[in-house]
């Protein structure tokens, strides 16, 4: 294994990492002003290592972005939670706590990149990252994001939960059908903030020149993600439960974070095409933990507004959308807009060449890609009505049997990506 290029560490940090020496676990917790809620992220932590790896050297490390509220004095001052007697039970090393600033472009990716620093000087076996801004973290959280790692093998665990049918619509209806099309991996949440992986990952993590783009500002999920595919990397899924955050309706303006997602996915699509150009079908992923039904919060959503974006834009962007899709898509799509409420779909073998469409003229530049990103939006916003008048009777199974069918929509017709990518033209 060659050496990584640690100069982005501050001397400070480098230096509480040389007086722990050497750890077995890692955990990485990127914050930026969660003073609200990183208390019991870390008490989580804290009580996850304590519970389930009391004879592991741990290091909890909080990669702050600069935060303003107090967010550092928080990690410095949290105490284990209420189940002391677990600390006190078993023959626990000390857990290390370090706070340090990461230095770099403003961003996630950034403080990703100080995590996977430090589980390179500290020749971390196992590693994980959890968002500060989690309410519903468990200790248990820890174990299998962390266990599946130690234990048996595996170099990246992907989250897995149950989520509201309406919440997670961008990951739905783009980014895990598209991410398993492409490379043939059904990782379900490709994006969901939370993953356990491996020293070796981590130092794989660090030979790739990103950390300066937007991927590394916006996409650095789903770089993670994809990267570990691509690697050739063993891949695992944990389920943990419900991840309870602040939801939002997906008919509110969207715009800036889908832009940013999708034009991650779409980058490393081009670094990664000679990949995905072969890939003909997708296999399932193993998941560690037992599945169980949970409590969700419920997402409000205004259909109205949805269509009321949807058919503006198919009436103000003409000149874009006809540029970005072929021209049966594009004539399919202006249909779509005549239909009332009541009767309005979206069939999920449109939507497949929608996204495609935009994929290939990502590609191709056939627009700015700026424009081009935000005019999926509003074509976005009138899949998702669709899903939501189609699915507002549906149990969860009912659901999650909807997006199988659209994931397989969009592995069917795969080869109309490959042409449209390959050629400027639309296909015959």
């Amino acid at each position: 294994m060659t050496n990584a290029d640690l100069s982005f560490l501050s001397d400070k940090l480098r230096d509480q990492l040389g007086e722990v020496g050497q750890a077995d676990i890692l955990v990485g917790i990127p914050s930026y002003n969660n003073a609200r809620t990183i208390g019991h992220v870390v008490q989580a932590v804290q009580a996850g290592l304590a519970r389930h790896f009391p004879h592991q050297r741990a290091v909890l490390l909080n990669s702050d972005g600069g935060s303003t509220d107090g967010t550092p004095q928080v990690v410095q001052e949290a105490s284990a939670p209420s189940q002391d007697t677990i600390l006190a039970r078993h023959p626990l090393r000390a857990v290390h706590r370090i706070v340090t600033p990461y230095h770099g472009l403003p961003g996630k990716g950034s403080a990703l990149r100080t995590v996977f620093g430090a589980a390179v000087v500290l020749s971390a076996k196992a590693c994980a990252v959890v968002d500060a801004d989690l309410r519903s973290i468990t200790p248990e959280w820890i174990e299998l994001l962390l266990q599946p790692v130690l234990a048996n093998g595996f170099d990246f665990i992907a989250p897995l939960y149950h989520r509201h049918k309406y919440d997670g619509t961008i990951t739905n209806s783009i980014v895990y059908p598209l991410t398993r099309a492409l490379y043939g991996v059904r990782v379900r949440q490709p994006i969901g903030g939370d993953f356990g992986f491996s020293g070796r990952l981590a130092h794989h993590y660090l030979q790739h020149d990103v950390w300066f783009s937007d991927v590394a500002r916006f996409g650095i999920d789903i770089w993670m993600t994809t990267t570990a595919i691509t690697g050739g990397f063993r891949i695992g899924q944990a389920f943990l439960g419900a991840k309870i955050h602040d939801a939002k309706d997906p008919s509110v303006d969207l715009s800036a974070m889908l832009a940013q997602v999708t034009g991650s996915v779409f980058s490393l699509m081009e670094e990664h095409a000679a990949r995905w150009a072969t890939v003909r079908e997708s296999k399932p992923v193993p998941v560690f933990g037992f599945e169980y039904a949970v409590g969700l919060e419920p997402v409000r959503v205004n259909v109205g507004r949805m269509l009321e974006r949807f058919r503006g834009a198919v009436r103000e962007l003409e000149e874009i959308l006809s540029l970005a899709l072929a021209k049966d898509t594009w004539h399919a799509v202006r249909q779509l807009a005549a239909r009332g409420d009541d009767h309005f779909t979206y069939p999920p073998e449109l939507w497949v060449r929608t996204v495609y469409d935009f994929a290939a003229a990502h590609h191709h530049r056939a627009l700015h890609r700026d424009l081009l990103l935000r005019a999926l939006t509003p074509l976005y916003l009138g899949r998702t009505a669709a899903f939501v008048i189609q699915m507002e009777h549906a149990d969860a199974a009912e659901v999650e049997a909807a997006l199988e069918e659209l994931c397989l929509a969009f592995e069917r017709d795969k080869p109309y990506l490959v042409h449209r990518w390959k050629n400027r033209e639309d296909p015959p």
